[in-house]
This record gives C-alpha cells, sequence and structure tokens, in this order.
C-alpha cells in the first residue's frame, strides 16, 4: 500500500509539474526557445518586473511594443481582420483581457474591442508623445503597453480599446463535440 501511494504521490507531482510547464509561455529569444515564468492565465497578482528582465523572457518584437511603448504598423496585425469566437490574453504575462464578443471592426487598422474582461484587466495612463494627448491602456498585471482608448466606440460608453495584436494571444472556444 505505502508502495502505491508513493508512486501515485509521484504521478500527481509530475503531472502538475508538467501543467505548470504547459501554461507557461515558451518564445524564441534571440534563437532560443526561452521559458516566461511569469505567463499565467489563472494568477491576478500584480507583476512588478523590471524591463531588464522582461527582455530576457519576450522576444524582441513583443519587448518593443509590450515595454517600450511602440506600435505595429496599422493593418498588420494578425487580429485586425480576425474574427474568432474566445479569449484575448496579455501576451506578456497571460492576464485576461477582452472576450471576442466586445470585438469590432473599426476600420482603424487594428483590433478594437469596447469593453475589457473585468474592471482591473486594464490599466490607464495619460500618454502626450507624438505631441498628441491620449489615453493609453496597459495590462494590469504586468503593465505592457497594449494600446489605446479613444471615445469612438459603437457603444453608449464611446468606447474602442484600439489595441496591438502583438500584445495579444487569443486562445480560441472550445469546439462542441456532437
Amino acid at each position: 500500500m505505502k508502495k502505491f501511494l508513493r508512486i501515485s504521490a509521484i504521478f500527481l507531482v509530475s503531472l502538475f509539474a508538467f501543467q505548470m510547464v504547459k501554461a507557461q509561455r515558451i518564445q524564441k529569444v534571440n534563437g532560443k526557445d526561452i521559458v516566461n515564468p511569469y505567463y499565467s492565465r489563472t494568477d491576478t497578482k500584480i507583476l512588478k518586473i523590471p524591463n531588464s528582465t522582461w527582455k530576457k523572457v519576450l522576444n524582441a518584437n513583443l519587448y518593443s511594443v509590450s515595454r517600450l511603448n511602440d506600435t505595429e504598423m496599422a493593418f498588420t496585425g494578425k487580429y485586425n481582420d480576425f474574427d474568432g469566437l474566445g479569449t484575448y490574453y496579455c501576451a506578456a504575462c497571460g492576464n485576461a483581457l477582452f472576450k471576442s464578443d466586445a470585438k469590432f471592426a473599426s476600420t482603424c487598422g487594428w483590433p478594437s474591442f469596447f469593453e475589457t474582461i473585468r474592471p482591473k484587466s486594464v490599466i490607464y495612463k495619460k500618454d502626450v508623445s507624438y505631441n498628441m494627448v491620449r489615453t493609453e491602456v496597459r495590462c494590469g498585471r504586468c503593465d505592457a503597453h497594449l494600446g489605446h482608448l479613444f471615445d469612438d466606440g459603437p457603444t453608449a460608453s464611446k468606447k474602442r480599446f484600439c489595441m496591438n495584436s502583438i500584445s495579444l494571444e487569443f486562445e480560441p472556444l472550445a469546439k462542441n463535440i456532437k
């Protein structure tokens, strides 16, 4: 009986460890597969990680947009004309950001949403770059730059979350098995 319990415990610990590694995002960074230990789709604890650490676990393009506030070119992002059903997460840390039913075709060149998945999934900062005054949208968990908020959305709130595709990761809804 003790041997059975020991084997069962080893199996459960191994399974848990496998699931934890599987949940972490693996990216190519400088030609190497790197595990992002800060990536989680369930942990909502706020991360205070310096950019020097993020640079080691994010690929160059994602690092440039999410940590240095760059913007991808209009109409080039993978989610601009995308209409899959599911959830959008922060590509840097896995924080849940938007549901697909809040996405709409804005024709601005970037994926746009009219509401976040929960109030604290994003934070807002004043952005005065490029001689404009805008509201920057950042991840509420890891402070990654996601895009900007405008007041020309299709709903009564008039919100348009204009996001960089590279800052997002999409998980489709599970298909119904018939």
